[in-house]
C-alpha cells in the first residue's frame, strides 16, 4: 500500500513540477558573437549548467539564445553562464524581466 502511494505521489510530482514549466515563458537571450553551431553548443553547455534550465533553443544567425526553465531562474545566473562561455550578452528578455546590463539578481 505504501509504495502505490510513494508512486502516485511520485507521479504527482512530475505532473506539476512539468506543468509549472510549460507556464513560464522562455528567457530570450541575445548576444554578440555566437555566428556557428560550435559557439551556440558552447553558449548552451553553459545554459545548462544553470539550475532550473531544462532546454536550451538556438537561432544563430538571429544570435539568439531560447531558455525554458523548469522553475524561475536567476537572470544574473543566465547571463554569467553566457559570458563564461566567452560571450557578451546584449539583452536578456524573461520572466523577470528585460535586461540590458547584468541582472543585479
Amino acid at each position: 500500500m505504501k509504495s502505490k502511494v510513494f508512486a502516485l505521489l511520485a507521479v504527482l510530482s512530475i505532473s506539476v513540477s512539468t506543468a509549472i514549466a510549460a507556464e513560464l515563458p522562455p528567457t530570450v537571450i541575445t548576444v554578440e558573437k555566437m555566428h556557428c553551431a560550435n559557439c551556440a553548443k558552447r553558449i548552451g553547455a553553459k545554459l545548462y549548467e544553470v539550475r532550473g534550465v531544462a532546454e536550451v533553443k538556438v537561432d544563430v544567425k538571429k544570435k539568439t539564445l531560447f531558455v525554458i526553465s523548469k522553475n524561475k531562474v536567476s537572470p544574473r545566473a543566465l547571463w554569467e553562464a553566457v559570458e563564461s562561455a566567452n560571450d557578451k550578452p546584449l539583452v536578456l528578455d524573461g520572466p523577470s524581466g528585460k535586461f540590458k546590463t547584468k541582472p543585479t539578481s
